[in-house]
């Protein structure tokens, strides 16, 4: 049964009966698991570097390589 279009979905700040923290340790995990799957098959990991505010692929043997700014 769907809940009726007037109900308040995100009571106490749940959204589908789960929490915001809830709903962002799950993400932060499928993050997590996707990357290491993107290691363990040999492919590089998109990340940013906060210092330098640049894009870079983290590659599986800890190699990194900076793009340029668009």
């Amino acid at each position: 049964m769907e809940r009726a279009f007037t109900e308040d979905w995100d009571k106490d700040d749940n959204i589908g009966g789960l929490s915001d923290d809830e709903l962002t340790y799950r993400f932060k995990e499928a993050i997590r698991i996707d990357d290491e799957i993107r290691r363990i098959k040999g492919l590089p990991v998109a990340r940013y570097d906060l210092e330098r505010r640049q894009p870079y692929l983290e590659y599986p043997d800890g190699t990194r390589e900076y793009r340029e700014k668009a």
